[in-house]
């Protein structure tokens, strides 16, 4: 699975890093990102267009933090289970991921 398409990175360009500064958890989140194999899931609302995402990490705690593109395509589980992006996550703010 592809995780960044040319839709979504169209839903990027205006937010670059930094674009949600000041929005704390009314930030949007443009696109979820989860293993399938264990319970991580990262919540990405910025991104620099080409590796660094900003967003809420769900791991061991959540937080919000960056996140790379290339380390999200090099995780894998067993099987050979890679990382996915969820094609039915709607429009949500980092508030209601709480």
């Amino acid at each position: 699975m592809k995780l960044i398409t040319k839709e979504i990175e169209k839903k990027f360009e205006s937010k670059g890093l930094g674009s949600t500064d000041g929005l704390g958890d009314q930030a949007e989140v443009v696109v979820k990102f989860f293993t399938p194999w264990a319970n991580w899931t990262w919540y990405a609302t910025e991104f620099d267009g080409k590796d660094l995402f900003f967003g809420l990490v769900d791991g061991f705690e959540k937080e919000l933090g960056y996140f790379s593109l290339s380390e999200l395509e090099s995780l894998t589980g067993p099987f050979g289970l890679k990382v996915e992006r969820d094609l039915h996550f709607g429009n949500k703010k980092i508030a209601e991921l709480y």
